[in-house]
């Protein structure tokens, strides 16, 4: 994985198309229904700091979330199924690799998680399960994913996979 170099948030606006889309492959991951979505927002507004332009994003992702429209939805779904599966070993992101480095697993404790992948998969189909990683056990990770499968509720999935995304960026990602 190469290293990236933010460029001051004061030129974003005057980047080319492919300079936009590389600073949300990096601050998120990569994915080209996000570069759709958020690309010329880069480019339209002057923001003060990344985390400006973070929460901007977390916006848009959101009012996707809440739009009634079925496009807007599976939109949305694309998007958060950018993010890797929990303790998958090929990751894009500098971020998320970090992040997976620490739940990368062997034998059973692998293929629990697999299965786990596979069951909230199937439950919310579409989205992968988003958590903050950050120092956090497998095994409290691994509860969380049952507790939010059996919650059972694939709006509210959408909103906590927004939310923890974002929240990650703001608080824990310091560019």
């Amino acid at each position: 994985m190469e290293t990236f170099q933010l460029p001051s948030i004061l030129v974003v606006p005057s980047l080319s198309t492919a300079d936009r889309a590389a600073i949300l492959d990096h601050l998120f991951e990569p994915c080209t229904s996000l570069h759709t979505l958020s690309v010329s927002l880069l480019k339209e507004t002057s923001f003060k700091s990344y985390d400006d332009l973070v929460s901007s994003v977390g916006l848009q992702l959101t009012e996707l979330a809440e739009s009634a429209s079925t496009s807007d939805a599976k939109w949305l779904e694309s998007i958060l199924a950018a993010h890797p599966r929990l303790g998958q070993r090929s990751v894009d992101s500098t971020q998320s690799s970090a992040e997976q480095a620490q739940l990368r697993s062997i034998g059973d404790e692998a293929e629990a998680l697999a299965k786990l992948n596979a069951e909230y998969e199937q439950t919310f189909p579409g989205l992968r399960y988003v958590v903050f990683v950050n120092g956090r056990s497998r095994d409290v990770i691994m509860e969380d994913m049952r507790s939010r499968i059996k919650r059972n509720d694939p709006r509210a999935e959408r909103t906590t996979a927004i939310k923890v995304t974002i929240l990650n960026h703001l608080f824990l990602w310091r560019y």
